[in-house]
């Protein structure tokens, strides 16, 4: 293997698909990028067996083809540390390359291509889908944080894609609280659905650039292959059925709190300075026309309450939730007016944009209420 690549280039490439090298393997060979050399195009492997990163990129000349396995951790700190300039890459001999550059060298072990793992792709009946990559990132970015940590119920970890030919919805819930991210912008000829863990959506939301338009799905019972521009992500799907989200989205919750979001935000915000650290509960108190949001913490004489003027249809209500989740639904929500709607004080409050934005707004939640003393 002989070619030459800007160093630039070459270390953006190994950032972005270093996110599926893992920190320790049983297969040491997974601590290894593996360059394949084919004509003009460098491709780049990364993977710990339940995630995989590749990606191409143009080398500025190519004298010898070939493929090697070369070590992560060396290589990235070599080039960050490299100002931008052209690089020569060659193989010594059977175990060792040279990395040249205008004032130096540097010679690292490599490893034989073939002791890496091959990589389990999509099968042959794999559904595909197309999504815009705006709305890929802004689902995922939008959902994510709403996933759980369950051992026992692994299907909660992650991202539900509940896909159809009319719109598409993403799940993601901890049991406490439930968020959904519905888009009529997926190409899909049928229903199908799949489960995408919460680490690999993390690792996709951060690789997908600006620059992308369309992002080309292809899953199957186990495997999901995620395909962009020169980059592609393959991963294990989670296995498991997950539970039926529409029949706990309440749909008769006929007191209705309409509110502005970022006034609510800031508001719950600042009374949660005074809740109970252990629990972060805040308490609502609604009656025609205001809102009072208060908290307190008895073990360390703490207690804060803000008033604020809103506009509130129903009965005079009193409901407690963690503060830590309502701040997380509501800085995850864009919209400008936010309407929430309650049942009494024991049952799920339903979150969504107000009518006059809900065509932009795509992001609605529920949240368990807490009990209060």
């Amino acid at each position: 293997m002989k070619f030459s690549i800007s160093s630039t280039d070459l270390l953006k490439a190994l950032t972005d698909v270093s996110k599926a090298i893992p920190a320790k393997s049983a297969l040491p060979i997974l601590e290894n990028f593996l360059f394949v050399l084919k004509d003009n195009r460098l491709q780049i492997t990364a993977s710990d067996q339940e995630l995989t990163l590749r990606t191409e990129i143009d080398v500025d000349s190519a004298e010898e083809g070939g493929s090697i396995a070369i070590p992560a951790r060396h290589t990235i700190e070599l080039l960050k540390v490299l100002p931008d300039q052209p690089l020569k890459i060659r193989t010594l001999n059977d175990s060792s390359f040279e990395c040249s550059w205008s004032s130096g060298n540097s010679v690292l072990p490599y490893f034989p291509a073939d002791d890496y793992p091959e990589i389990k792709m999509a099968g042959e009946d794999a559904q595909k889908v197309v999504f815009p990559a705006e709305s890929l990132v802004d689902g995922i970015g939008g959902t994510v944080y709403a996933t759980a940590d369950d051992e026992i119920r692994p299907a909660m970890n992650g991202i539900f894609f509940d896909i159809d030919t009319a719109s598409t919805t993403l799940v993601a819930s901890d049991s406490h609280k439930l968020i959904c991210y519905t888009t009529g912008d997926v190409e899909a000829s049928e229903k199908a659905s799949f489960i995408l863990h919460k680490k690999p959506a993390n690792v996709l939301k951060s690789i997908i650039g600006k620059d992308v338009e369309k992002v080309e799905i292809a899953f199957d019972a186990s495997t999901v292959v995620f395909t962009f521009g020169s980059t592609m992500m393959v991963c294990r799907l989670v296995v498991g059925k997950y539970p039926r989200y529409r029949d706990v989205i309440p749909q008769n919750n006929s007191n209705i709190l309409k509110i502005d979001r970022q006034l609510l935000l800031n508001t719950v915000r600042r009374v949660a300075v005074c809740a109970n650290k252990a629990s972060n509960h805040i308490k609502f108190d609604l009656k025609q026309g205001q809102l009072e949001v208060s908290a307190q913490d008895l073990g360390f004489a703490l207690a804060a309450y803000e008033k604020i003027l809103c506009d509130y249809q129903g009965d005079e209500l009193t409901i407690g939730f963690k503060s830590t989740f309502l701040t997380e639904i509501l800085a995850n929500m864009s919209c400008n007016t936010l309407v929430i709607k309650f049942a009494d004080s024991r049952r799920a409050a339903l979150l969504l944009p107000s009518e006059e934005e809900a065509e932009s707004e795509k992001i609605c939640g529920i949240l368990m209420p807490i009990m209060i003393s």
